[in-house]
């Protein structure tokens, strides 16, 4: 987002998602006068970390493009993922 203030629109266009877009105005639209601030707040921050991961996302792919590997700290969590999936299957989960 640019250094223009968020709005409404911005949110709602930020978030990416008709579903998503659709609950915010939702909640918006039904929240008391009290609340609205707390609801706007709390939209504008979703709002923010979406745009936040979309630009992650296209950082990390325009590296893999270029042959690179991705930028920043990764943990490899294989051996703990399949330790639990073995875990779950053990236990008769499908």
């Amino acid at each position: 987002m640019s250094s223009e203030p968020w709005t409404i629109e911005s949110i709602r266009d930020a978030l990416g998602n008709p579903t998503l877009a659709q609950r915010f105005l939702a909640e918006i639209n039904k929240a008391p006068a009290h609340e609205l601030l707390g609801v706007f707040a709390k939209w504008q921050g979703i709002a923010q970390r979406t745009l936040d991961a979309v630009e992650r996302g296209r950082e990390i792919a325009a590296a893999e493009a270029r042959g690179e590997a991705p930028p920043g700290r990764w943990i490899d969590v294989t051996d703990r993922v399949l330790a639990e999936a073995a875990r779950i299957r053990s236990q008769g989960a499908a």
